[in-house]
């Protein structure tokens, strides 16, 4: 009996356990992990991968991350840089409202503490920012947020690893993002930055602005329309100044020669106009010669440091400054002062910002304005009263930039098959990012615009 047990249990086929197979990471999944682990909050979009795996809040605009390479531009520029250089590529994109996805991006990121970053922030580049400081100073930048970031950074590359992305090369950037040398506010410089984003082709500008061509904060107090709103804000300045037929008014930063026009042809005034842009200037010169307003306007391409013949009557300087420069804006008020008759009107509209990021950012330095730099209005005022004037008056406007460029990025929408002709597929996303997120921007109070006026006093 007991033999015939034995007999059995050898005969008994021996008990077979399946292999465990390990399911593959999904990658929506290991990306909110690491934005939970490390920032502390859950996603504030939804996320869909290019494996088809989503996570995030059900409802929200859909951040699609349609290739790994998206993650390799993000580690290997941390931050908002790495951010829009993959949306800008295509590697990334937006199913929904970007202005609401970035809205509660933004949201998540005031709300998380400092020591809370999802990544650490970028070391300084070899860009634009990188020339305002002594090699020391830029040298101990780089190692304080390489430390500060070093748990996230690590955390990061095991994220990417678990996904089996390869991390070498680092990608290229985008051909469309801007690269500039030279000293800071060089007149070459200064040529070349003014360049990359103004000397588009009008065509385009046109497809975006108000007849008039105002590239500026519109004035919305009764006007139901973008033009009504930019001649409400033309007017405005024009009746600040205190125009008459026959003043000389300088419009230094004449831009698309909306004010320029204006005042020519509807204040009888004597214009002179500049930019820096050759494409601004032959627009402007042919605008001029075609409303038949030659004797009344012109139009100098030109540098604000070359000289003009004043003194004028008024002068308006309508957000060119903060392409001036902080070093540079001392001088700038100081030619300002002489060029103006004593007794003569000066009108700065400007856009300030506090004083943690006076570029914008390093999504507006790398594809707007590398050396924008911006101020609290304050210390503006201060600067424009060193100079000599005295302040009349200032008149804050940043609820009325967020409806100018609402309408801008709606014309934009509405227009799209024609900015195409015109646009790469990646300045289209560089320009459907920078008016959704500017206008944000000003929305939350990030970033402000007001009219300084002034007057050189009479003694």
């Amino acid at each position: 009996m007991k033999a015939a047990k034995m007999k059995a249990a050898k005969m008994k086929a021996p008990s077979m356990k399946a292999p465990s197979m390990k399911a593959p990471d999904d990658a929506a999944g290991v990306i909110a992990d690491l934005v939970r682990t490390q920032a502390g909050v859950d996603l504030p979009v939804r996320l869909r991968a290019w494996d088809g795996s989503e996570a995030g809040p059900a409802g929200a605009p859909v951040l699609v991350v349609r290739s790994p390479q998206a993650l390799r531009r993000i580690l290997w520029r941390p931050g908002e840089l790495g951010l829009a250089r993959a949306y800008i590529s295509g590697d990334l994109d937006v199913d929904g409202d970007l202005t609401d996805g970035l809205r509660r991006v933004w949201r998540a990121i005031r709300h998380k503490t400092p020591a809370g970053d999802v990544w650490p922030a970028p070391a300084p580049s070899a860009g634009p920012a990188t020339t305002r400081g002594p090699a020391t100073t830029r040298g101990l930048a780089t190692a304080r947020a390489l430390a500060a970031g070093a748990p996230a950074a690590l955390a990061a590359v095991r994220a990417v690893a678990r996904l089996k992305v390869p991390i070498w090369p680092p990608p290229p950037p985008p051909l469309c993002e801007l690269r500039v040398r030279g000293r800071l506010h060089s007149r070459a410089r200064d040529q070349a930055v003014i360049a990359g984003h103004y000397d588009l082709p009008a065509a385009f500008y046109q497809l975006i602005l108000d007849p008039s061509m105002a590239y500026s904060g519109a004035w919305w107090t009764g006007a139901d329309t973008l033009a009504g709103a930019q001649r409400d804000k033309l007017e405005l300045i024009c009746g600040k100044l205190g125009l008459q037929p026959g003043s000389r008014l300088l419009d230094m930063g004449c831009g698309w020669g909306s004010l320029t026009v204006h005042a020519a042809r509807d204040h009888r005034a004597r214009v002179t106009g500049v930019t820096l842009s050759a494409e601004q200037g032959g627009y402007v010169r042919q605008r001029v010669r075609g409303l038949g307003l030659g004797d009344r306007a012109e139009v100098r391409i030109q540098d604000y440091r070359d000289p003009l013949d004043g003194p004028y009557d008024a002068i308006a300087s309508v957000e060119m400054g903060e392409h001036v420069g902080a070093a540079q804006y001392p001088r700038f008020c100081s030619a300002l002062y002489r060029l103006l008759r004593p007794g003569g009107r000066l009108l700065i509209q400007q856009m300030s910002r506090g004083g943690r990021a006076p570029g914008g950012g390093a999504f507006i330095e790398s594809y707007i304005a590398p050396d924008m730099d911006m101020r609290p209005v304050g210390e503006t005022v201060r600067l424009i009263e060193t100079a000599g004037f005295e302040v009349a008056g200032v008149q804050a406007m940043r609820e009325h930039y967020v409806r100018t460029i609402r309408a801008w990025l709606d014309n934009f929408e509405a227009n799209l098959p024609a900015i195409t002709e015109i646009l790469t597929p990646e300045q289209v996303r560089v320009w459907r990012l920078y008016l959704a997120g500017s206008a944000l921007a000003f929305e939350e109070g990030r970033m402000g615009v007001d009219q300084i006026l002034a007057v050189r006093p009479d003694r």
